[in-house]
């Protein structure tokens, strides 16, 4: 800074030439160094992340430049603002342009920014797109796996901070609607060891089971404030907590991670406290409202009820008038049952009368004797004809049973017996004959066939070499030099060898075998 003068005044005051000398007031100091940065720095370009973006209703925007290693206050005025072909959010990479003021009352210094030009999305941004892009398609973020927050829980679990105002503005919204106990689990919400605290919190609460919903809140901030929300670990956590969880973090436009896996998001503390808690005495009047409105169906559904039922009972009259018209019918139609049941009757008598005539005409003595009769001439002729087969079967058995003793088979029977045990001797040393013949055959046929087995001559220490396409190679002219060829040996295993020469014999003798090349 010893480019330019400083001002006496200022410098005076920081020297402290007496101890007697006159203090600077906070607003001359103020208003000195304002003076000297302003002169200094009118024109600047900064690049850096927006964080904590805050639209005003009057169309000024306020946020935060930074980088890795500082931070800045800055401010876009809505002429500047409605120039801009982008809106400016928390994590855009900018590179803004304007000039270095000193906003007095609060002793700060700031860039107001006359033009923002938009760089890309910066690295904190790119971490919470990739995060919530990966969770995502894993599924946290379903809504077929959140759970319904219930209604009026019998004890709220708050995770926050204790000495944080998001605490007492939730208690005191919630206990202005309805005095729901709560159970506080304190846990840092800002920080490096934010989530670790945050996940142990909630599972004190999940494992001591006396709470129906888990409430995470903290109040608003920067991207960075936030950012213990963002963590990954935190977000599995809320995830796989047995108790439905409500994520309550920072204002209505901040977005984290906790919020889109939680099972419900407010926008605020004071909004999850609404949501958790009707008011007491709108709940009891609408309750009262309802019983008075049940009351009143139940009055007109039992006095409906009443009304027609008199209405019927008009219709239907006294039923004693109707009980003797039913006793009236009823005794004419017995009167008519006994005459007909007595019309019935005469006729069956008559009918049987009829019956019992003709049975008399055909009474069945006077046939069974008939029957007899002719039973009996039928007997006598049958017994005549009985003799006289009789008679006439037992001459001819006779004279069959001489000519059967004549022409006995036991002689023919004992010759063909002889013949067949000489035929079966013959059969017999046939057969044999027959077998040895055809054993010596076999046993020619076997030694011919092992002679000009291939296998015999492997045995003989040869071996068959096969092509590629599994042909046999006879001649050295059919393998190329460069082939794969396929070697079957005695004991029938094979070796792959490939072709490196070819060396044909045209007079057909053996040649020696090749001196082995030297590895």
């Amino acid at each position: 800074m010893a480019d330019f003068p400083r001002p006496p005044s200022l410098f005076a005051a920081l020297q402290g030439a007496s101890p007697n000398a006159p203090a600077l007031t906070v607003t001359a100091l103020t208003r000195e160094l304002k003076s000297l940065i302003e002169g200094r720095f009118f024109d600047v370009a900064v690049q850096g992340e927006i964080s904590n973006c805050r639209p005003a209703a009057s169309g000024h925007v306020y946020f935060t430049l930074k980088d890795s290693g500082a931070q800045v206050s800055c401010v876009l005025f809505s002429g500047d603002a409605r120039r801009l072909d982008f809106r400016p959010a928390d994590g855009l990479s900018v590179r803004a342009e304007g000039r270095l003021t000193v906003y007095e009352p609060r002793g700060q210094y700031q860039i107001v920014c006359r033009r923002l030009t938009r760089l890309g999305r910066g690295d904190l941004a790119l971490a919470f797109e990739r995060l919530k892009a990966r969770l995502c398609a894993e599924g946290l973020f379903a809504d077929d796996r959140k759970r319904p927050i219930p209604f009026l829980p019998r004890r709220v679990g708050l995770v926050t901070s204790p000495r944080g105002a998001a605490l007492h503005d939730f208690l005191r919204v919630l206990h202005q609607r309805f005095p729901l106990p709560v159970l506080l689990a304190p846990a840092s919400v800002q920080g490096e060891a934010a989530p670790r605290e945050i996940i142990a919190a909630m599972r004190r609460l999940e494992l001591s089971g006396l709470v129906d919903v888990i409430v995470l809140t903290r109040g608003g901030g920067s991207i960075e404030d936030l950012w213990a929300f963002n963590d990954e670990s935190l977000a599995r956590a809320i995830a796989a907590s047995r108790v439905p969880v409500v994520s309550a973090v920072g204002h209505e436009i901040d977005f984290t991670i906790a919020d889109f896996v939680a099972d419900l998001r407010c926008a605020t503390p004071t909004d999850a406290a609404k949501t958790l808690a009707p008011v007491e005495a709108d709940l009891r009047r609408d309750l009262k409202r309802q019983s008075q409105r049940l009351h009143s169906n139940a009055r007109g559904a039992i006095l409906g009820a009443r009304s027609r039922l008199n209405a019927r009972a008009q219709r239907l009259g006294d039923p004693r008038h109707a009980l003797a018209r039913h006793r009236l019918d009823l005794s004419e139609r017995l009167d008519r049952l006994n005459r007909a049941w007595a019309n019935r009757r005469e006729a069956n008598r008559r009918r049987l009368n009829g019956l019992a005539e003709r049975l008399d005409r055909e009474h069945p003595r006077a046939r069974l004797a008939r029957s007899r009769t002719r039973l009996n001439a039928s007997r006598e002729a049958l017994t005549r004809l009985m003799s006289t087969q009789t008679h006439a079967r037992r001459a001819q058995f006779a004279e069959r049973w001489t000519r059967l003793r004549l022409a006995s088979p036991l002689s023919r029977l004992n010759d063909e017996r002889a013949r067949l045990n000489a035929l079966d001797a013959r059969l017999t040393q046939a057969m044999r004959q027959r077998l040895t013949a055809a054993t010596s055959a076999l046993h020619r046929q076997v030694a011919r066939l092992d002679a000009l087995s291939p296998f015999a001559v492997l045995a003989r220490g040869y071996a068959l070499a096969y092509g590629a396409d599994g042909r046999l190679l006879r001649q050295a002219r059919d393998a190329k030099t460069g082939d794969d060829i396929d070697i079957l040996l005695s004991d029938r295993s094979r070796l792959g060898a490939r072709v490196i020469a070819t060396t044909p014999h045209p007079d057909g003798e053996i040649p020696a075998p090749a001196t082995p090349r030297p590895k």
